[in-house]
């Protein structure tokens, strides 16, 4: 058996249009679980780091005499 395998080239694909565009509506369905959850997990990280580190915290000014 040969182990180089063959090359492919796709030249067309026939996808009716309805069919697209309810590939692309659960795209957009499936999109808002996994943004919430980003953003999630983005404000828990960010959160850990501004508690560690303390960026963007704002300070009062200090005055000396």
């Amino acid at each position: 058996m040969n182990d180089q395998g063959q090359r492919v080239t796709v030249v067309d694909i026939d996808i009716p249009f309805t069919r697209l565009v309810g590939i692309f509506i659960k795209w957009g369905i499936a999109a808002v679980p996994a943004t919430i959850a980003l953003s999630v997990i983005f404000s828990i990280v960010f959160s850990l780091l501004m508690g560690i580190f303390g960026f963007g915290a704002m300070k009062l000014p200090t005055t000396r005499l």
